[in-house]
């Protein structure tokens, strides 16, 4: 039997102007590649945060998550204040329910270790930049 390795997802939104989710998307995965795995997952995720549940239904964010070995989300800022009803509680809260190791990049880290853990993500990365946020993806490969 053939073993076919799964890839990541990475869900993301954007890390300011000049950094818009699909940009941090690429560069995590272009991180990812660089380290030998196969091409991820990316589901930049502009726009969605009026309306996160239905957004990522009409992603089939779920059926994509469950494909996946891990998912990555990467979000401008975790802050404790702002967890409840954010994306990076959301979708952490959906791979915890499927199984689906969740890890968090984030340019901004505000969150204590008992917030990461209540959020069940494995590892928070700090990365504000296309080439941290490939670092980031490289050092992610190596453990999801």
């Amino acid at each position: 039997m053939v073993h076919i390795p799964r890839h990541l997802l990475i869900a993301s939104e954007a890390f300011g102007p000049r950094l818009d989710a699909g940009r941090v998307a690429d560069a995590l995965a272009a991180g990812v590649v660089r380290a030998g795995r196969p091409q991820p997952d990316v589901c930049p995720l502009a726009g969605v945060e009026g309306a996160l549940r239905s957004a990522l239904d009409a992603l089939h964010f779920d059926a994509r998550m469950r494909a996946a070995r891990a998912v990555v989300v990467a979000s401008a800022s975790l802050q404790e204040r702002a967890l409840a009803g954010s994306l990076t509680f959301e979708i952490a809260t959906r791979a915890r329910q499927a199984g689906v190791p969740a890890y968090a990049v984030t340019g901004a880290d505000a969150i204590d270790a008992f917030d990461a853990r209540i959020l069940d993500l494995q590892l928070v990365i700090e990365a504000r930049t296309p080439r941290a946020l490939a670092a980031a993806g490289r050092r992610l490969a190596e453990l999801a």
